[in-house]
């Protein structure tokens, strides 16, 4: 199917003479639909074909023969994004180590699992930990890989087999690091036992323990100089020899990376990150976080010439930031480094950050996501501000659909309601919230009314937008509320605030009930009195507030969530995908680049309306036939 499809398409481009293009949107389209793809060829007509974005040569030679099947009336890109690859896995990916083609991720489960960088492919997967894997680093010739993990043990594998060469084990806590040096004749592991052990590979012993102050969350080898190493403990950067001998005075800092020549190396710091000169300390560049982002980590491009840097947001900031972390790319090769771009797409904190070639960088988030990103070669003129922050429009904050209508009404961080005819994509009617102190809320259409309410001012306000009067102002003193939403049933108000789940008549204002859970909270969708959360972590819970003292209900060990769509067909809330009821068959299956954006997805009978965490709402027509 798949080769039959682009010998279809080849052949029309030679005739063409396109071919360049044809081989840019082949390879994108290939990359970014990999997975579907490859899971059944047959989804390429109604699972990736129509999100090809407007401006590509595929979507405009395809979009006349794709009529009959899954269409995308809203939310369609203009152009390729910077993400060529996202790859979804069972566990939190919590570090990476590139080399060559090569990339390793450590994972919670405790697995490391390797990947192609060209493909985003799965290649192999090393599972001799018992305990996640915190810490992977490849040796500088690339045959060994070494790995720090939970299970308190450091490993060192034979990238060629698979196997693990050598186990050290005395570390008395969790492994947070670990380096080898240019020589591959050391490891440093670095621990929460507040320790660096230095480890003699061929011996297979603990040469030399370093006593910290504190947690070793990074330990990194100079990559010049064997016999130092730079470990970080109590938001301070310490310097050392490998006898053990503190060799300069700790400076500030919470996360570092050399240059790939030894030169020069950069470090995060609570607000700043900064490049410096290995031999001497100085400063080479300081690079400007936007406010209200705390840096997390940071590397280097192959030549030297870009750093990456990662940020999240702070807890009152993320209601306006369009995503839980960012990636800003500095050019630091002049006098005045400058950024190059920032890349918005993560919807977790990122986790770590590798270049794995000049213009392809690679990132592993809580979201449960690899991605692999496409840097431009060089500045953007246009760039943004760096200490601003690097969202420029507002996102979707709640959507709804009025039934049989084919109308979707959203509310976005400004408070603005938009009230959308779906199939000409157009904005019927827009109003904005009058609140000086405006915090997110949600929109719906309850007995042919429709209703926006959020908190502000210390108050819960409900507004008629159509007419512009308050329907009511409810005071709620010391309770600041987050994440208000409207239940599907349209009579109560829920707040969900870290871990507290809040409850009030929607009419009154009236305290009705409120349920803690050990977690923190993400994306909510609503359906009648029922709850379904997805936690920062990628976790999945559902509470039905219909039936009193129903329990919290741990989705991720259960079976999936689904909605029906039609009689035959449901979607599955979990996988984000259309089944048959009566064959089990996944007849769609929403692209993975997708899927980590979904807050809430709303369905009317035709119109499958998915709001994002970005700026645009995804909305999906699918023809009657398709749904029989």
């Amino acid at each position: 199917m798949v080769c039959k499809f682009l010998a279809k398409t080849y052949t029309h481009n030679l005739q063409a003479g396109v071919v360049c293009k044809w081989t840019n949107d082949s390879q994108r389209f290939l990359l970014e639909h990999f997975d579907t793809i490859k899971n059944s060829p047959f989804y390429i007509y109604h699972s990736a074909l129509p999100f090809c974005p407007s401006s590509s040569w595929l979507h405009k030679f395809y979009s006349t023969g794709l009529l009959p099947t899954v269409k995308v009336v809203k939310g369609l890109p203009n152009g390729w994004g910077k993400c060529s690859r996202t790859v979804l896995l069972g566990g939190y990916p919590l570090t990476l180590s590139c080399w060559n083609n090569t990339v390793a991720v450590g994972s919670a489960p405790g697995d490391i699992i390797i990947f192609d960088t060209i493909t985003g492919s799965q290649t192999a997967v090393l599972s001799r930990h018992t305990d996640q894997v915190n810490c992977v680093t490849f040796s500088s010739d690339g045959t060994s890989l070494v790995s720090g993990s939970y299970d308190r043990t450091v490993k060192l594998w034979d990238v060629q087999t698979g196997g693990v060469v050598k186990t050290f084990s005395g570390h008395t806590d969790w492994v947070w690091s670990v380096s080898i040096s240019a020589d591959c004749t050391i490891i440093a592991s670095g621990s929460r036992d507040c320790t660096i052990c230095l480890w003699d590979i061929q011996r297979e012993e603990c040469q030399y323990v370093i006593q910290q102050q504190g947690s070793v969350y990074h330990v990194i080898f100079s990559p010049t100089n064997p016999q130092n190493l730079i470990s970080i403990s109590d938001e301070k950067l310490w310097y050392w020899d490998i006898n053990g001998h503190q060799i300069n005075p700790p400076s500030n800092g919470s996360h570092v990376t050399f240059s790939s020549d030894g030169i020069q190396f950069v470090s995060c710091g609570s607000d700043s990150v900064t490049v410096k000169k290995s031999d001497s300390g100085a400063i080479v560049a300081k690079l400007q976080v936007a406010s209200d982002y705390y840096p997390s980590h940071c590397c280097f491009s192959l030549d030297s010439k870009l750093v990456a840097v990662s940020a999240y947001p702070t807890i009152s900031a993320r209601t306006t930031i369009s995503a839980c972390t960012t990636i800003s790319i500095w050019d630091i090769t002049g006098s005045n480094p400058h950024l190059v771009e920032t890349l918005i797409g993560h919807t977790g904190t990122i986790t770590s950050l590798a270049f794995s070639s000049s213009s392809t960088l690679i990132s592993a988030s809580y979201d449960k996501s690899v991605r692999f990103w496409q840097i431009s070669s060089s500045a953007d003129p246009a760039m943004a501000d760096p200490g601003s922050t690097p969202t420029i429009l507002p996102l979707i904050s709640s959507i709804s659909l009025k039934a049989r209508d084919g109308v979707a009404i959203s509310s976005n961080t400004d408070g603005v309601v938009e009230t959308w005819n779906i199939p000409a994509s157009l904005c019927k009617a827009s109003s904005k919230s009058p609140a000086e102190d405006y915090k997110q809320g949600d929109v719906k259409m309850i007995n042919s009314k429709l209703v926006f309410v959020w908190y502000g001012d210390g108050k819960i306000n409900i507004w008629d937008p159509e007419k512009g009067n308050f329907l009511l102002q409810a005071d709620l003193p010391g309770k600041p509320l987050f994440d208000l939403r409207i239940s599907g049933d349209g009579s109560r108000i829920f707040s969900i605030n870290g871990g507290l789940i809040q409850v009030w008549d929607i009419w009154t204002g009236e305290a009705i009930d409120e349920e803690s859970f050990y977690d923190q909270a993400g994306s909510v969708t609503m359906d009648g009195l029922r709850v379904w959360l997805k936690s920062v972590f990628g976790s999945y819970y559902r509470w039905d507030f219909g039936i009193p003292g129903s329990p919290c209900i741990d989705l991720s060990i259960e079976a999936p969530e689904t909605l029906h769509l039609s009689d035959t067909r449901l979607w599955d809330n979990m996988k984000w995908r259309i089944q048959d009821i009566v064959t089990g068959k996944v007849v769609f299956q929403l692209p993975q680049q997708y899927q980590n954006d979904v807050v809430e997805a709303q369905w009317n009978g035709q119109y499958l309306v998915i709001s994002p965490v970005s700026e645009k709402e995804l909305v999906l027509e699918f023809p009657h036939a398709f749904l029989q």
